[in-house]
């Protein structure tokens, strides 16, 4: 039997992760910018936050004295600081120097991983275990502390309140970054950059202050995400190449979500439910059966592409200006 309260949570945690992503993606190309770096500034959020808990643990001998406050204040900061550097570096390679923003992304990816496996593996080495990995089991269970009543509630519980706290900041984040960009002057100047950065600038609208600001915004969204992978969905567990190609899912959600960040609330959820139906559909020793299954999302995706494709109406199309770098002199 298919049992859907135990798989609804599930779905819900693979993918939060793809949620912040998406999230922080929506907010960077309304601005103009195609940061095809979001899975590699995941990578980079997730290590630089197990560097600081890792330290943190480290420097108490005994885990059992954390400081709560402590313990989620200082991988959540060195998340913050290290997924703002990679979107600095985007933002002065693709907007200052006006760099190919293609090109540009897919080497902050195979950076940010390359670095994430970096010192993943150093960190290991300065454990001295067997096993190719690092346990934050302290730290973890602070992120995926719930509410104390999720467990009298049953299947209600279960379902809506069982989660830690930055599942639930991720969905916050994105209906406050959907009625930032529909409700307010900064969304409106935001999407006038990304469709027309001409005539916002004529308008006098900073150009490149809205680029900055909305590329290291989004980056620091996106690195939560490889935070979450690690401090709650992973039990506080890192592996060097464990994230897969979530990323890339989260990108493919953009424009699955038409650019609504609000969207990527369900869609996320449905995006992480694909992931791991094939867990919950008994396939028995029929392994093909299993990997067809895991080709769902990539198979929903492609299909979203072409339905948006065939249906040309101006809400479902990405920004004008989107990859294109501007030059003022041009206006």
């Amino acid at each position: 039997m298919f049992d859907l309260v135990a798989f609804i949570p599930r779905a819900v945690a693979q993918g939060i992760p793809l949620l912040f992503g998406s999230t922080g993606e929506i907010i960077t190309e309304k601005s103009g910018n195609l940061n095809l770096g979001i899975p590699g500034v995941m990578y980079v959020g997730g290590i630089c936050g197990v560097i600081g808990s890792f330290l943190y643990e480290r420097s108490l001998g005994d885990t059992s004295l954390i400081n709560p406050v402590l313990g989620i204040l200082i991988p959540l900061v060195c998340c913050v600081v290290g997924s703002l550097v990679m979107g600095l570096i985007y933002c002065f390679l693709t907007v200052t120097l006006r760099a190919n923003q293609n090109v540009t992304g897919l080497a902050m990816t195979t950076f940010g991983v390359g670095f994430g496996n970096f010192f993943g593996g150093s960190l290991m080495k300065l454990t001295g275990a067997d096993i190719p990995s690092i346990s934050l089991t302290a730290t973890s269970n602070l992120f995926r502390t719930t509410l104390p009543f999720a467990s009298t509630t049953g299947w209600f519980g279960q379902i809506f309140l069982s989660y830690g706290f930055l599942a639930y900041v991720a969905i916050l984040i994105a209906i406050g970054a959907s009625l930032m960009l529909n409700r307010t002057r900064v969304g409106l100047q935001l999407r006038a950059v990304g469709e027309d950065p001409a005539t916002a600038d004529a308008a006098g609208i900073s150009i490149t202050r809205y680029k900055y600001v909305a590329t290291c915004v989004g980056c620091v969204i996106a690195g939560l995400g490889g935070l979450y992978f690690v401090m709650d969905y992973a039990n506080g567990i890192w592996s060097n190449d464990a994230f897969g190609d979530r990323g890339w899912l989260a990108i493919a959600l953009v424009i699955f979500t038409v650019w609504r960040p609000v969207m990527s609330i369900p869609a996320s959820i449905l995006f992480g439910g694909l992931y791991i139906l094939h867990l919950f559909i008994p396939t028995g020793t029929d392994l093909a059966v299993k990997e067809l299954y895991k080709m769902l999302p990539y198979v929903v995706t492609i299909v979203v592409l072409v339905l948006t494709s065939m249906r040309n109406k101006r809400e479902n199309q990405p920004p004008e200006s989107l990859g294109l770098p501007y030059f003022r002199e041009d206006r």
